[in-house]
């Protein structure tokens, strides 16, 4: 018990240092940004796309705080701007999905980078597909009248809020929620450790690979990723991208299954908390989560097939079948 207590530690000891070295300086950066107005730089500039897809110019700042700090810092927009919103509940869901599909990219996606897939091509598929996708519902409920009804968000904008501090104050009120943070992804990722470890071992890990192989057979994710990318798609990139790189280190997966496994991690991921937040909010299930899961595994099943005759897995495949 003591043996397996300090292998624990020592393994969660590594997957958070190797966070560490990601998230730290880009979190640094990111806070700098958002000093000097960065966000509402960025959001000027989405309102054009904002209009382009229907919706509202505020929606810019809100999908801007989104995409450069975290989803919660959305929430805190969406509350801040609460009394000038006027959108009907499809409008409010295109935003959520949104948000659920492009969110901390400039920390999420260096994640991704270190774990073996490229930075660009993740991104664009992140914003491309958020971008679409809430046209898409725009589009269709403007055309149908399908969840046309107006959202009240009175009950928000009569929330308190307070400004976040800038200067010395602002500095210290973050580096104290980071502090809090870290400790907390410190946590998490010796409880999933201990969670993988109790799946492997019940044989639970097995019988949740074989479930997924239908989906993972029309996706062309490995069945070897298949555990540590249902940790990410369930509970976040954070952790499902340390656990990958983890995972890339030891067993030296080829660079497709990497780009496939994290793609689809890119696109649906902590489907469990993220997605709550967005009901909370109010936004439509059918669109935030079942419609978001389906758009993932046609773009994953796309890019798949896009990739194969660049596979040098292939031929490995088709070896090891014959033998057998």
């Amino acid at each position: 018990m003591h043996r397996y207590a300090f292998d624990l530690i020592n393994r969660s000891q590594k997957l958070f240092i190797t966070l560490i070295k990601v998230m730290l300086p880009v979190m640094v950066i990111v806070r700098i940004a958002e000093e000097f107005g960065a966000v509402e730089l960025v959001s000027n500039w989405l309102a054009p796309v904002m209009a382009l897809i229907g919706l509202p110019p505020e929606a810019g700042l809100i999908w801007a705080t989104c995409v450069l700090v975290s989803m919660y810092g959305a929430v805190g927009a969406f509350v801040g701007l609460a009394a000038h919103l006027d959108m009907t509940a499809a409008q409010l869901s295109a935003l959520c999905a949104m948000m659920l599909f492009a969110h901390g990219l400039p920390v999420e996606q260096v994640i991704v980078k270190r774990a073996g897939a490229s930075f660009w091509a993740t991104t664009a598929l992140r914003v491309g597909a958020a971008i679409g996708y809430a046209a898409l519902v725009t589009w269709v409920s403007d055309i149908t009248g399908w969840l046309s009804e107006p959202v009240d968000f009175s009950w928000m904008a009569g929330s308190e809020t307070t400004t976040a501090a800038s200067g010395l104050a602002g500095w210290i009120d973050w580096s104290i929620q980071m502090f809090k943070s870290l400790l907390v992804t410190f946590g998490v990722i010796v409880g999933l450790l201990i969670l993988l470890d109790l799946l492997e071992k019940t044989g639970v890990t097995a019988r949740i690979t074989q479930a997924m192989m239908p989906v993972l057979r029309i996706s062309g994710i490995s069945r070897d990723v298949a555990p540590v990318t249902t940790i990410g798609v369930l509970l976040g990139i954070t952790y499902g991208g340390a656990l990958i790189i983890d995972e890339a280190r030891k067993n030296n997966y080829p660079p497709r299954t990497l780009f496939l496994s994290l793609s689809w991690l890119s696109l649906s991921h902590s489907l469990i908390e993220d997605t709550a937040i967005m009901l909370a909010l109010g936004a439509d299930i059918w669109v935030v989560l079942v419609g978001r899961v389906i758009l993932t595994l046609i773009i994953i099943a796309l890019l798949a097939r896009l990739t194969l005759r660049w596979a040098p897995e292939r031929a490995q495949l088709a070896t090891e079948s014959s033998v057998k």
